[in-house]
């Protein structure tokens, strides 16, 4: 199923569809708010000799979120990788199976990150760990990160139910 065909959806889906797509774009901002900041300390830099301090720190803070918030993205449309050479001469009812199988991994990789990453986020929440020179509280990337790993949960049970339903069909004739 394409991309298009989620943001059609109606109901439940349809509405985790669409908030789905919506924090990839968030993700998306956030990665132009780092292109603002490292541009804007390297013109600071070039020009009064003054780059703005702290700006690896908020491109690593950055960079982690944003791509945290595509995760979810990638595999409600299967942009995620995949190795073509296993359903390169695969008929179509094995490529559903794949596809599901994927589907179950995703569903088991995002709620064990889940389980793991809210661990972290009460250790840090706990411990007060800061960066270096802004001194920006660790936690707060935590945030994005789980609502990331929430939505990717969401995505992929979307897609499990989709590639059962294909299986079906496919089988139906």
């Amino acid at each position: 199923m394409n991309q298009l065909d989620y943001r059609q959806r109606t109901g439940p889906i349809g509405l985790v569809c669409r908030i789905i797509i919506a924090w990839a774009l968030f993700g998306g901002v956030v990665l132009l708010g780092i292109v603002a900041v490292n541009s804007y300390s390297i013109l600071a830099d070039a020009i009064a000799n003054r780059p703005f301090p702290g700006d690896f720190e908020l491109t690593e803070m950055g960079a982690a979120i944003a791509v945290f918030c595509f995760l979810p993205y990638c595999q409600l449309v299967g942009a995620n990788v995949s190795a073509d050479i296993f359903t390169m001469n695969a008929g179509p009812v094995k490529i559903a199976i794949m596809s599901i199988l994927a589907a179950v991994a995703a569903i088991l990789f995002s709620a064990l990150l889940l389980w793991r990453m809210s661990a972290g986020l009460v250790d840090y929440m706990e411990y007060s760990e800061f960066t270096g020179i802004l001194e920006i509280p660790i936690w707060w990337a935590f945030i994005p990160a789980l609502i990331s790993l929430f939505l990717l949960f969401c995505a992929s049970l979307i897609t499990f139910y989709d590639q059962i339903h294909e299986l079906k069909k496919i089988r139906a004739g």
